[in-house]
């Protein structure tokens, strides 16, 4: 998702806003990241590695992108969306990216529809890009990793506890079998974000013992209901709005600054406590999620974390971490770090224009690993920042205290693991064509 509107240049730009923002919409001529692409030289001549895509909207594409530019010897060969429109474009705005180049080789016949498209485009690859809307996440990466593949896959990377589960147990058997799992959880990847946790890793502002994490912002995109479509398109088209598909902005959006507690705290939540609801954005065509979450977590070391996510046009917008330790603070934003004492003496900065694009470091660090036979193991991280965020929606749709261990056994499955397009979709409007909202007090989440 677009993180910040004050990052304007090519290097600072989201998959979706790499994609939407170029000239793969424009027509003219495209700029791919400067780029720092040391330790490429020793992959020439090695073998070619054949990568899938599977979901093909902007977050995908800008993915196959980047995946296509990190490796000398890489070339899509299948492509996977539940809707042709989809796939075609994506196919199109690739192609106009990479320009006239030998690494796309997706023939008509390797071009997948369907609700049985992904696993046809996975069998014809080594790596596969995972971006559908996060609901099919865990099915998807579990078959990707029974058949060997390496995987990059967007975050989250699950919409329910099931799917959580799901995706530890794909993550243990990953690592075992020495597959590569990027997730994209990009600050994981990110100069700023990177200098920052060594300089916790000193001691250098002590024992972290609270924060506070935002990502509040105007909302995204709308899609409108079209003639003639079934609720079950309906939904696959608006996904956003639909807890199976999205988990919501908490999940789908706010999940990047609950990792970064996560990793800066060093723990996983143990509980979770909040409020929410729908204030603005409250119409037919906003499915079924908040517009805003409070959150404190509760951390096993009595570090409590406050998350707060908006999505309010003409509100505060603010996409951010700041961190109180016992001998000082660090603020993180962007491609920006600092940390200062409690006298407020800098103890540490780090400005960051020139730094590279995480969201491509994602990539060549992962074919580098590829080539070079390590091992990079995201998915256990990437589903446990999920929980994370999922017990924080639970929370603030109940409105109760909801814990970890007890959240972790909850069967509550929103996202079905087969369909077809006569299935009813999993949610059904009322009579009025709204949908049933969560109500604290009321709503069931365990």
């Amino acid at each position: 998702m677009k993180e910040d509107k004050t990052k304007t240049s090519t290097n600072k730009k989201s998959r979706r806003d790499f994609v939407k923002n170029t000239a793969l919409f424009t027509g003219g001529a495209i700029l791919l990241p400067n780029l720092h692409m040391s330790g490429m030289a020793n992959v020439a001549g090695n073998k070619k590695l054949k990568l899938a895509l599977v979901g093909c909207g902007g977050r995908g594409t800008g993915a196959a992108v980047q995946a296509l530019t990190a490796d000398e010897n890489v070339e899509l060969v299948a492509m996977a969306d539940a809707f042709e429109d989809r796939l075609k474009g994506s196919l199109a705005n690739i192609s106009k990216a990479m320009g006239e180049t030998k690494k796309i080789n997706v023939k008509e016949k390797n071009q997948f529809v369907g609700f049985d498209a992904a696993t046809k485009a996975m069998d014809l690859a080594d790596v596969v890009i995972l971006a559908t809307p996060p609901g099919f996440r865990p099915q998807h990466f579990e078959y990707a990793v029974n058949n060997g593949k390496h995987v990059f896959m967007e975050k989250p990377v699950a919409t329910d506890v099931p799917g959580v589960r799901k995706v530890l147990a794909a993550a243990k058997k990953a690592k075992e079998n020495k597959l590569n799992v990027v997730v994209g959880l990009q600050r994981h990847y990110q100069d700023s974000y990177l200098a920052a946790i060594d300089q916790i890793k000193k001691d250098s502002i002590g024992k972290i013992v609270s924060g506070q994490v935002y990502w509040n912002s105007g909302g995204v995109w709308v899609r409108e209901r079209q003639p003639q479509q079934s609720e079950l398109e309906y939904q696959m088209r608006n996904w956003y709005y639909f807890n199976w598909l999205c988990g919501d902005h908490i999940l789908e959006q706010h999940i990047h600054n609950i990792d970064v507690a996560n990793w800066f705290v060093g723990e996983y939540p143990i509980s979770a406590q909040g409020m929410g609801g729908r204030q603005v954005r409250k119409g037919k065509d906003h499915g079924e999620i908040f517009d805003h979450h409070f959150v404190e977590y509760t951390y096993p070391s009595g570090a409590v974390i406050a998350s707060q996510c908006r999505h309010q046009p003409e509100t505060m917008s603010k996409v951010s971490e700041f961190f109180q330790g016992t001998k000082g603070t660090v603020y993180t934003k962007g491609d920006n770090a600092t940390l200062t004492d409690w006298n407020g003496n800098s103890i540490f900065e780090h400005r960051g224009k020139e730094d590279p694009n995480p969201y491509q470091v994602e990539h060549i660090k992962l074919f580098e690993s590829i080539r070079n036979g390590g091992v990079i193991a995201d998915a256990e991280n990437g589903a446990k920042s999920t929980m994370s965020a999922i017990i924080g929606r639970m929370a603030t749709y109940s409105g109760k205290v909801i814990k970890w261990d007890e959240a972790m056994q909850s069967n509550i499955d929103l996202a079905p693991d087969e369909l077809t397009w006569d299935s009813p979709a999993p949610v059904q409007p009322n009579a009025d064509g709204t949908y049933k909202i969560p109500t604290p007090g009321e709503t069931v989440v365990i």
